[in-house]
């Protein structure tokens, strides 16, 4: 079968398509023929090595975890779902990939895909929907009448957390360019900050938590706008040792991951808030919570670019450029 697969980290990892062997079931497992998948920034960092401590592939792998597609085979142990059913699915860091024709997914990674999505809208979802929803939902414990500040509104993860967040009935500020004021402000923005023009940490105070989602110096910038007591959710950095111990990293990494963050807890502690590092971890069940929104057409996909297979590659860089407004998404 084809696959986009990279050979090696670093600066040439020589991305392209290639025939790999088809894959083979575990008795938990789906065999699951790809329609679409969505791509998402951290897809250009695996090849870098970025991650390389934390995720474990083996070489040449294929890059990709979400995916929308139909099941053609199942394992003994499977009794969710059976051969035919459209699924869409997050395989984040479970070693394998979904940019290909056919993918592996544990049954427990797995939700059937909602009724009134398409295959492509289906595939743009998984990584945003679980990340929001984990990050939010579950580690700030976001409630309504609060407020949550989610930079770069206009991304993949921004459109999606943004109406997550309206969902739960918190109050949103965002930024983004002047091109995208007004899409934003479609998805329920309150707040809406055009970075080219102001400095957000000058206009906006008073927050409740605050989604980390942009790399440099925005996460310290962004603890004096919170409240005492508020939290910080980084998808972006720095790790800390909280995350290397969740993930059972060994004792030079605590230390490292702990260091890279001190400076961010330092800041953090003399505001009198929380910091913490997310990695999103594909779960069904979120996935099936998070469909039933989408049927409700509570929250809506946003799509950018759609990219045959063909052009898998061409997608991931630009993907790379940073100026997507939603989702890049793969068409088998």
């Amino acid at each position: 079968m084809k696959a986009l697969i990279f050979k090696r980290y670093g600066k040439s990892p020589e991305i392209g398509l290639a025939n790999v062997p088809r894959p083979t079931l575990k008795p938990n497992e789906l065999l699951v023929k790809v329609h679409a998948a969505g791509l998402n920034p951290i897809d250009n960092m695996i090849p870098t090595g970025t991650f390389k401590p934390v995720l474990h592939f083996q070489l040449p792998a294929t890059l990709g975890s979400d995916l929308a597609g139909v099941v053609t085979e199942v394992g003994s142990d499977v009794t969710r779902f059976k051969v035919g059913d459209a699924v869409f699915a997050s395989i984040f860091g479970l070693g394998t990939g979904s940019i290909a024709e056919l993918a592996v997914v544990p049954e427990n990674a797995a939700a059937l895909k909602p009724a009134n999505l398409d295959f492509v809208q289906a595939a743009s979802i998984p990584m945003v929907g679980l990340t929001s929803w984990q990050a939010l939902k579950e580690r700030a414990n976001l409630r309504a009448g609060q407020k949550v500040f989610i930079p770069a509104g206009s991304g993949g993860i921004g459109t999606f957390a943004i109406q997550l967040a309206k969902h739960l009935g918190a109050k949103v500020g965002t930024t983004t360019s002047t091109g995208n004021v007004e899409l934003v402000r479609s998805l329920g923005a309150d707040e809406v900050v055009d970075y080219k023009k102001q400095a957000f940490e000058n206009v906006l105070s008073g927050y409740d938590a605050v989604l980390g989602t942009v790399r440099g110096d925005a996460i310290e910038k962004s603890i004096g706008i919170l409240k005492p007591g508020s939290k910080i959710v980084s998808l972006v950095g720095p790790l800390d040792a909280a995350f290397a111990r969740a993930r059972r990293l060994n004792l030079f990494l605590t230390f490292v991951f702990g260091l890279m963050s001190r400076k961010v807890m330092r800041l953090a502690r003399k505001r009198e808030v929380t910091y913490s590092f997310l990695f999103v971890h594909p779960d069904g069940a979120q996935l099936a919570e998070i469909g039933k929104l989408l049927e409700a057409q509570r929250i809506k996909p946003v799509i950018d670019k759609v990219f045959p297979f063909e052009e898998a590659k061409d997608a991931l860089e630009y993907l790379a450029q940073g100026r997507s407004k939603g989702k890049v998404v793969v068409k088998m």
